[in-house]
């Protein structure tokens, strides 16, 4: 447990200190083309006036300390607290209001053909980088940004950090012979998250597995299966990671209170883990804590 506190005392400083890779532009030569999801993205000049309308890339851009660089962020980029929050909605793009920007580059978490248009027209580059499917292409995404905004050599800094605290986390963690079950609570309507998604890869690292796996039409909803209530008690999961804590108020207290649920073997032994629901939805630089806390409850409360 010692490594897994010292990791966990190191992100939090990281936590209040967004802006702590940030430095100088890494030389990057202009004009440069970016290849992101959206096809090849010519990007004329180093961007000084950047608009992100992805939570997760706002955290990244910080991250990579391209944070002077970010003229708004989205309505839902709320860390790091000092970036420059507006009512920007990057669900649905307001093309017109993100023009009242005067952007020189627009970075989106979706494919947008409208929008990448429109602001083609205007001499506007777009980069669309969409929900990481795995780790590699949350670097890929690292990789991308700091092309496009001329913080390369940081963007490389900042993967290999990830990837060493990462290795760091799931060194300190006792792998069971079995896999650990667990399952995922996006809301408190049962949808669940497959050891097959983004977020179900990165805690397989620690050796668990989702419960949701082998739930009705896990496939085909991409990963992302509501299970029912029955299936939930019959799986009896060994953890319990509740990802909605600040949209639906769960807890431990509320989950045990659910029909038939104080008899689970997670809640008995007291292995149900409140996470905060932004960090668990986004696969930027803070996953790192994510990955902590887990392998923390996973020392604290070992599941036989």
């Amino acid at each position: 447990m010692p490594l897994v506190t010292a990791l966990l005392a190191g992100l939090a400083v990281l936590a209040v200190l967004p802006g702590a890779a940030a430095s100088a532009a890494s030389g990057t030569a202009f004009p440069v083309r970016v290849h992101a999801a959206n096809g090849t993205v010519p990007i004329p000049a180093r961007p000084t006036a950047i608009v992100s309308l992805s939570p997760t890339a706002t955290e990244m851009l910080y991250a990579i300390g391209a944070g002077s660089q970010v003229k708004a962020v989205d309505e839902y980029s709320d860390y790091p607290p000092s970036a420059p929050h507006t009512n920007l909605d990057g669900n649905n793009p307001n093309v017109e209001a993100i023009a009242s920007y005067k952007p020189d580059l627009v970075v989106l978490s979706d494919e947008a053909p409208g929008v990448d248009r429109q602001l083609g027209e205007l001499g506007i580059p777009v980069l669309s980088d969409p929900a990481a499917a795995d780790l590699s292409q949350e670097y890929a995404q690292f990789e991308e940004l700091g092309k496009a905004t001329g913080h390369e050599a940081q963007a490389s800094a900042e993967v290999a950090k990830i990837k060493g605290q990462i290795s760091r986390i799931v060194a300190s963690v006792h792998r069971s012979t079995r896999p650990l079950t667990y399952y995922y609570e996006l809301d408190q309507t049962y949808y669940s998250a497959t050891s097959s998604t983004f977020i179900g890869q990165v805690l397989g690292l620690l050796g668990l597995r989702s419960i949701a796996d082998a739930a009705k039409g896990a496939a085909s909803s991409g990963g992302y299966p509501q299970l029912s209530g029955e299936f939930i008690l019959e799986a009896n999961p060994q953890y319990i990671f509740l990802a909605d804590t600040i949209c639906c108020a769960q807890s431990p207290a509320t989950v045990a209170a659910r029909p038939g649920w104080s008899d689970l073997a997670a809640v008995k032994d007291g292995r149900v883990l409140k996470l905060n629901d932004d960090i668990a939805s986004r696969w930027g630089p803070r996953i790192v804590i994510l990955l902590s806390e887990v392998a923390a409850e996973l020392q604290q409360h070992p599941a036989s």
